[in-house]
């Protein structure tokens, strides 16, 4: 066995030990319910579900996911911020649909980044700008071109960094386009493929697609490209200087007691660093495992939120 493997295996090992000895302390008095906040068939979907089955093979724990679509997470955190704090919720969500609103309409919600104990984070989401494979453009510049000569052009998203970001670039360019709100990746893939949405955003749904040679990826919305399409330049290579740079977080109501909220952390750490979830999150989302910790994902939030107030606020 190589060294790098063998530090891989010392690694889960040690993870497994931990949850492991987390589980002697605390273990759920009943269901776990593992609430996702998108809707079925989606990246977020596909990475709840995984985590979800590793982590009832890895603690014996009756773990259930549940999906709580409505507002790119914000119904499902809404939900979890004003609840008991013991443990018996896990929420995974994406990172840029709270931090948006956050900005935007505070006053409007019921929670803040203080509403909850954070406990890990999965991957960075490779959001993607995608359009069918005979869409008469091949880049942002092309889209905008095409807008011009055809009112309402329509673009489908799931979250509304997305939509904005994009609200952006029409400001920008001076035209305007239509939005199709949406519950997640496959029901915009569907949109544009059937000629609904002349283009739309996607976080893996698609590369079935671009694989295919039915659809074709024209941005990466993220800061730099993605590694399954280097020669496909950014949103700000193409002249906007936006972009968004979702994260898969995992996280728990304010307050709740530390051996609860450290088995969780633990059992977390243990699913995320298994074989199987890391293989589903890879194909899925063409992004390796990447966990942040506690530490980690609540700094990431407050980084973000600052970034996002620069990028968002009108």
């Amino acid at each position: 066995m190589s060294l790098k493997r063998t530090i891989a295996a010392i690694a889960a090992g040690a993870a497994m030990f931990a949850a492991g000895a987390a589980q002697a302390d605390w273990a759920p008095g009943g269901p776990l319910s593992l609430q996702i906040g998108f809707a079925a068939g989606g990246s977020t979907d596909t990475i709840g579900r995984i985590v979800a089955k590793v982590l009832r093979d890895q603690t014996g724990w009756n773990v259930v996911a549940e999906n709580k679509p409505g507002g790119g997470g914000i119904a499902m955190f809404t939900g979890i911020a004003n609840r008991p704090a013991d443990g018996s919720v896990v929420g995974l969500g994406v990172s840029m649909p709270i931090l948006v609103n956050l900005v935007t309409r505070p006053d409007k919600l019921d929670f803040d980044l203080d509403s909850f104990d954070y406990l890990a984070t999965a991957a960075r989401a490779q959001l993607a700008l995608v359009a069918r494979a005979d869409a008469p453009f091949d880049d942002v510049a092309g889209l905008i071109e095409y807008a011009k000569t055809h009112d309402g052009a329509a673009l489908a998203f799931d979250a509304k960094p997305q939509e904005l970001a994009m609200r952006k670039v029409a400001q920008m360019a001076g035209i305007k386009f239509q939005y199709l709100s949406t519950k997640g990746g496959s029901a915009n893939a569907k949109l544009i493929l059937g000629g609904q949405a002349i283009a739309g955003f996607e976080a893996g749904e698609h590369l079935p697609f671009l694989e295919s040679g039915e659809l074709k990826m024209i941005a990466s919305m993220n800061e730099s490209r993605h590694n399954y399409a280097p020669d496909t330049p950014t949103l700000p290579e193409q002249g906007f200087a936006i972009y968004v740079d979702p994260v898969f977080f995992f996280a728990t109501t304010a307050g709740t007691p530390e051996d609860a909220r450290e088995a969780l952390v633990a059992a977390l750490a243990a699913a995320l660093d298994s074989d199987e979830v890391r293989e589903v999150v890879g194909n899925t989302l063409k992004s390796p495992i990447v966990n942040m910790g506690p530490e980690g994902t609540r700094k990431m939030l407050d980084d973000g939120l600052a970034n996002v107030g620069q990028l968002f606020a009108q």
